[in-house]
């Protein structure tokens, strides 16, 4: 047989006239089969039209055959039985003609079960076992030998049969699925067999899946009369809805002198008492037994089941049901009453039983106030917040500041902070009237400095007046407990007399950015809400609106519906009887007042722009024109508003941004279009210089440049007829 199977697979040949041995399946130049030679196929051969064009590693990923089959095995070391049917699955995988066998788990079948044939590519039974198993070597109610082992398949599933349909496979007809005669007499056994002792089922698992992880809590009080000092014992009851059991902790209280331990009660269903107490051991069992004989025979007993349970002991636990605010129950022994439960067990009794009262019931006094901390007076060492901080535990820690309120308030671009006041010295000394302060209140850590206006030929040298701090308000106790006040923000405004640390001022006037301030925050300042100031003047002028009308018409004769600030001013202090603060004064002259329109001209706005670069020394005019030139890409001479902007920002102009947007808009073109060439030309203080107008009153709008000296109010008149008609409704 060797030398038949030799001569079938080898023959020789020649090879550039050489004699050599040549395989038969050998292919020729290219891989193409030689003239008469039948290459035989290494892996499935599909027809075409069967899935895509790709790969059948990709065209048929995931996609197996399966087909249910049994092996007959011999037992021979057995009586009852002489061979074994075991049934199994047999899977064709498509992608890469794998075989992989498995039998499913039998219970109690003592034999290893589960895979047989691990999933790789099966070689065909000799005298072919140079190739493999593939898919036309299957079919329904065929034999097919693995590893020597024959394997009989029987039927397949639907997927396996339409696919076999479409690769042209006539399916035979399924066989039958044989029985395992020893199996079957097994079954036949165990199905004449009845238990000797029938256990009853009982179902739980409803109970568990609809209430797994719901507890009820009760807070419960036990009075142990068995305590030394017989206080009450605080527990805590949890009954499990899942399985109706329960469980106790108790709430142990600091330094009383108990063990702690992890459970009151550990979780098990809770026995109610019977009547005569509790039962023997023994008394309650799962099952009940009769003696049928006694002793008559041989002194020896017969006993069977009691399916009845007619003897039988049944114990009551504690249910759901039996447990409510107000109830007292039996703990082995011990009697708990349940005081108060949470709002979920509230909840479940409202939806179930309908109980609508949980009043809870009062079983400890209501602990006793907590003594008042009281600290030492200060000593005067260190500031009042440090000694405090002394006093709160035996680790000083410092004083902790507020840093959120630092970091909102604090200088940020040309948002200042700072709110400035000018003031007066309150005195009769003729040396000190004339004196000018400012006052500087930083809301970002409520600290106050004062500042001394430096004038020529006074005698006072001026200067920095008051070093920058928080300051106390006057006539407060130096050395007691409680924190001292200091001077709030609240506190400032014009017209407010202020004594810093025996100084008396007066606020006469601020600048333009704490108006502003002060009115944009007006919850924060009544003096500057203007809704405020509006009520608290209609309730004093309110029965006199008659007077009040025409007492402002007379001051104005001329009828232009404007008056000039003073004579509003002296009009309201008179309606008010001096109770309105300067500050109130002039908020109302802000909000009801005709604002100043200063006229600027493009001459006018150069010199400004050229005097500010001039003191600060800008003369990169050069380097701005040429970057201005480069962002041109058209080359046309103009580039948009914004652009320009943000170029002259960069270049970090000296410039107030209400100035350069104004200058810019005076170089727009009719297309909105800045010329950047006569702009910058216009800027340049070298070349193109032009005089500074002396006469001009140029209004500050940087807080920073303020002088000290008292501003105006920037408004020319008050428009009067809105704040009667605010005050008092329209006049018909």
């Amino acid at each position: 047989i060797g030398k038949e199977k030799f001569h079938k697979s080898q023959h020789w040949g020649y090879c550039n006239n050489v004699a050599m041995l040549v395989g038969e399946d050998k292919p020729g130049i290219g891989g193409e089969p030689l003239p008469g030679q039948k290459l035989k196929p290494k892996y499935s051969v599909f027809p075409e039209g069967m899935g895509s064009d790709a790969p059948a590693w990709i065209a048929f990923d995931k996609q197996v055959l399966s087909f249910d089959a049994y092996f007959e095995e011999e037992v021979p070391d057995k009586n009852q039985e002489l061979y074994r049917i075991r049934h199994c699955k047999i899977y064709f995988y498509l992608e890469d003609d794998t075989i992989q066998v498995i039998e499913p788990q039998v219970k109690n079948s003592g034999i290893t079960q589960g895979t047989i044939v691990r999933r790789h590519r099966i070689p065909l039974p000799p005298p072919r076992e140079d190739q493999f198993y593939t898919i036309d070597h299957f079919n329904i109610n065929i034999e097919v030998i693995l590893y020597a082992r024959r394997y009989k398949i029987i039927d397949c599933d639907q997927f396996t049969k339409n696919f076999l349909r479409k690769m042209g496979v006539r399916l035979y007809p399924p066989a039958g699925r044989p029985d395992d005669p020893y199996t079957k007499e097994r079954q036949k056994i165990l199905d004449s067999m009845k238990p000797l002792r029938p256990y009853e089922r009982i179902d739980t698992l409803k109970q568990f899946l609809e209430h797994n992880g719901h507890v009820l809590r009760f807070f419960c009080v036990w009075n142990d009369p068995e305590s030394m000092f017989h206080d009450p014992r605080e527990l805590v009851l949890h009954y499990y809805l899942s399985d109706d059991t329960i469980d106790i902790k108790e709430i142990i209280p600091v330094n009383s002198g108990r063990d702690a331990v992890p459970l009151f009660l550990k979780r098990d269903k809770l026995p109610k008492y019977a009547p005569t107490g509790l039962y023997q051991p023994g008394t309650i069992t799962s099952r009940t037994v009769l003696n049928v004989f006694g002793k008559l025979v041989g002194n020896r007993g017969r006993y069977i089941l009691d399916n009845r349970k007619t003897g039988a002991v049944h114990q009551e636990f504690y249910r759901d049901s039996d447990l409510k605010i107000g109830a007292v129950i039996n703990v082995w022994g011990r009697k708990v009453m349940l005081c108060d439960c949470d709002e979920f067990t509230k909840e479940y009794y409202r939806t179930k039983y309908g109980i609508e009262d949980f009043t809870p019931v009062p079983y400890k006094a209501p602990p006793p106030p907590k003594p008042e901390k009281k600290f030492p007076p200060y000593t005067g060492f260190g500031s009042e917040e440090d000694s405090l901080c002394s006093c709160m535990g035996l680790l000083p820690k410092p004083p902790r500041k507020d840093f959120k309120k630092f970091m909102e308030k604090d200088r940020s671009g040309m948002e200042s902070n700072i709110l400035r006041f000018l003031a007066k010295l309150i005195t009769d000394s003729p040396i000190d009237k004339d004196r000018k302060f400012i006052i500087s209140y930083f809301l970002s850590d409520d600290t106050i400095s004062v500042f001394e206006h430096i004038q020529r030929n006074t005698g006072i040298l001026g200067g920095k007046f008051l070093e920058r701090g928080r300051i106390k308000k006057p006539g407060q106790e130096l050395f007691k407990s409680e924190p001292s006040e200091y001077f709030k923000a609240q506190n400032l405004f014009v017209g407010a007399r202020v004594c810093f640390h025996g100084h008396n001022f007066l606020l006469v006037d601020a600048d333009e950015y704490t108006f502003n301030y002060m009115e944009k925050h007006a919850n924060e300042f009544s003096v500057a809400d203007i809704g405020v100031i509006l009520k608290k003047l209609k309730d004093i002028a309110g029965p006199h609106s008659q007077e009040i009308r025409q007492v402002f018409a007379a001051t104005d004769p001329e009828h232009t519906k404007v008056i000039e600030y003073d004579p509003f001013r002296n009009l309201i202090v008179s309606i008010t009887d001096g109770v309105f603060s300067e500050h109130e004064i002039m908020t109302l002259g802000r909000y009801y007042g005709v604002r100043d329109e200063y006229e600027m001209d493009l001459h006018f706005l150069l010199a400004v722009a050229q005097e500010q670069l001039k003191k600060n020394s800008f003369e990169n005019f050069e380097q701005l024109s040429a970057v201005l030139m480069y962002n041109d890409c058209e080359k046309c001479g103009v580039l948009p508003h914004e652009m320009c902007r943000t170029i002259c920002k960069s270049f970090k102009l000296p410039v107030a941004d209400d100035d350069l947007q104004a200058l810019l808009t005076m170089f727009e073109d009719d297309h909105k279009q800045v010329e950047y060439k006569k702009f910058v030309d216009g800027l340049n203080w070298r070349e193109n210089q032009i005089p500074a107008f002396q006469t001009i009153k140029v209004p500050l709008k940087n807080e920073n440049d303020w002088s000290g000296q008292p501003p105006s109010l920037p408004v020319k008149g008050i428009k009067y007829l809105p704040l009667l008609d605010d005050l008092f409704g329209k006049e018909e």
